[in-house]
């Protein structure tokens, strides 16, 4: 296991030696290791705490996790060593058939800091695959008047690995009349081909047995071999020849299942029954035999399978024309098959706050969302946007990830939750698209002071009183949530001389409810004049208050009283005395 931190593919940046080895703390930094195939289950792949400038303990604290999305998940992370681990076995030939470079990516996640780092890991190719051939004997006819020199294919051997470890050589049994020469052509394939060095008689010998060995370049050598069986038939000098020598087609991936894609079409100048020719494949790999089907009589090439761009974009094979005498004519076929839009954007909510502050700051994070698209071309672009008009915007972030952020304050009072759709389609004809449904809800802040229902409260208490008697009750109402919505009532002490208001009303705090502490006399004072606050139990908490006026109803408590004349308070009878010349209307 070899790491290697590698150049930053990033636009614009170019940074040479100096800086190698030191992850960027940039949203497009890259970490690369190498590894062997075959890994056993928790073979450490590299230190990927170091390579992110992280502690491993610090892994864990910050959220470090692998968002990546595939069939099978083959790597993890240790928490406790800080190291990247193979989660499974790992097999170059299953996952990069055919490419020379195995490289697999995946994606780590530092959630609290919501950042992600591409990770690139390449397979290295061990030897663990013999070469083979798809058939194990073959029959070959070769005429018994047939020139020296003659060439007749053989078959191909597959070797799944790649470089010295795959195919290298071919060898051929010893015997008198046949040799064996390689062919290397333009696509780095070896084509092996029988070369007849001595003239043949089927009198002499009917059938010629050789055995053909194919041989890779590993340590050890593996080997796979097939039966060569030559059969002598007289008299057929003429080889078919195809029309074409190469024959392409390109088709749609929705064709359905036994649809005629192309014919092919080789003719022999011979007559009669050696001018029949038989089609069969002579190069093709597995996938395209599950898929394609060769009419031996006709030429015709028809599905037997279903075709998905996603999984191959073209095929390749050769067929070969053979008559009765073995004479024989190869021919290419490439088939390239194209894209068609039957794959909806896929979208992953890689991270969520179910709960947001109603006093959030423009820009706050809700979600973090990948989209995918699996087809190609326009129909695999994708554009992400909200549905209806609400308070968040979607913003580009690393690769195909976007931010679902807040796009300005928010209010509870007002809404107090959020059902927001995330809708992704393609630019495809018809377009697909998919919806994504996130259910957000606003936290309440103390950001609104209770409030009472009137301005001010007048109230009338009849004189003479019982002590305790309500007097009247006030409300005020919070439109904030919880705490911050339970409010107390307390009366506001008078600063002015005398009694305080305390003395003469308290009130519930609770239920606002002004009770009277004494019995009132209207003799003695008509009205009082106190103020009610009104505090939540928010941090900080707020309040308000209102001015209420209490007014003393008279009652006839008192009993007419004469001050003049006074009575004695001796315990004498009062006279008064009026002068005998007192006339009428005399006071």
């Amino acid at each position: 296991m070899i790491p290697e931190r590698l150049h930053q593919d990033c636009k614009g940046l170019v940074l040479l030696g100096v800086l190698l080895g030191i992850l960027w703390e940039t949203g497009c930094a890259q970490i690369h290791y190498s590894v062997p195939e075959e890994l056993e289950k928790g073979s450490r792949v590299g230190n990927i705490a170091k390579d992110l400038g992280l502690e491993p303990q610090e892994l864990e604290e910050r959220g470090v996790r692998i968002v990546s999305r595939g069939r099978t998940q083959l790597f993890a992370l240790n928490l406790r060593s800080g190291s990247l681990i193979s989660a499974g076995r790992i097999d170059r030939e299953e996952l990069c058939m055919g490419v020379l470079k195995c490289q697999l990516n995946l994606e780590i996640l530092l959630e609290d800091k919501v950042k992600i780092y591409g990770v690139v890991v390449e397979v290295i190719d061990i030897n663990d695959n013999a070469p083979y051939f798809r058939e194990d004997e073959l029959e070959i006819k070769v005429s018994e008047n047939a020139a020296t020199g003659l060439r007749f294919p053989l078959p191909h051997a597959w070797d799944l690995d790649i470089g010295k470890n795959s195919l290298q050589s071919y060898g051929l049994s010893s015997n008198t009349h046949f040799s064996l020469d390689v062919q290397s052509r333009a696509d780095g394939n070896k084509y092996p081909e029988l070369v007849l060095e001595r003239a043949l008689d089927r009198e002499q010998k009917a059938v010629h047995h050789l055995v053909l060995t194919a041989s890779d370049g590993g340590d050890p050598v593996r080997t796979g071999t097939a039966r060569i069986h030559v059969m002598v038939v007289d008299v057929n000098d003429n080889a078919p020849v195809f029309a074409q020598s190469e024959y392409r087609i390109s088709v749609p991936e929705n064709v359905s299942i036994g649809t005629k894609l192309l014919l092919v079409s080789a003719t022999d100048p011979d007559e009669g029954a050696n001018a029949e020719v038989i089609y069969s494949f002579r190069y093709v790999d597995n996938k395209a035999a599950q898929v394609f089907k060769l009419d031996a009589n006709l030429g015709t090439i028809s599905t037997i399978g279903e075709l998905n761009h996603e999984e191959s974009e073209s095929y390749e094979m050769e067929v070969q024309a053979v008559d009765n005498a073995g004479y024989s004519a190869q021919a290419k076929v490439l088939i390239t098959v194209l894209d068609v839009n039957d794959n909806a954007p896929e979208v992953v909510v890689t991270s969520l706050s179910s709960s947001i502050l109603e006093n959030s700051p423009r820009g706050t994070l809700i979600a973090l969302l990948n989209v995918n698209d699996q087809d190609s071309g326009e129909n695999g672009q994708v554009i992400c946007f909200i549905r209806g008009n609400l308070p968040f915007t979607l913003e580009k972030s690393y690769g195909n990830y976007y931010s679902l952020v807040t796009d300005t304050l928010l209010d509870r009072e007002q809404v107090p939750s959020y059902n927001i759709t995330v809708t992704a389609s393609d630019r495809g004809s018809p377009p697909l698209s998919t919806e994504t449904h996130i259910s957000l809800k606003v936290a309440d802040t103390n950001d609104n002071p209770p409030a009472f229902s009137d301005a001010f409260y007048s109230a009338y208490i009849v004189e003479n009183n019982p002590r305790g008697a309500p007097v009247m009750s006030v409300t005020a109402y919070d439109p904030d949530y919880g705490v911050n919505a339970q409010v107390t009532y307390s009366l506001a002490e008078d600063s002015l001389p005398g009694p305080p208001i305390s003395s003469y009303i308290s009130i519930n705090s609770n239920t606002g409810v002004l009770y009277a502490l004494r019995s009132f006399d209207y003799e003695q004072f008509q009205d009082l004049h106190l103020q009610v606050i009104a505090q939540d139990s928010g941090d900080p908490p707020l309040s308000s208050n209102v001015s209420l006026n209490l007014f003393v109803v008279d009652q006839n408590d008192n009993a007419p009283e004469i001050l003049y004349p006074t009575i004695p308070t001796d315990g004498s009878t009062g006279v008064e005395l009026a002068p005998r010349s007192a006339e009428p209307g005399y006071l």
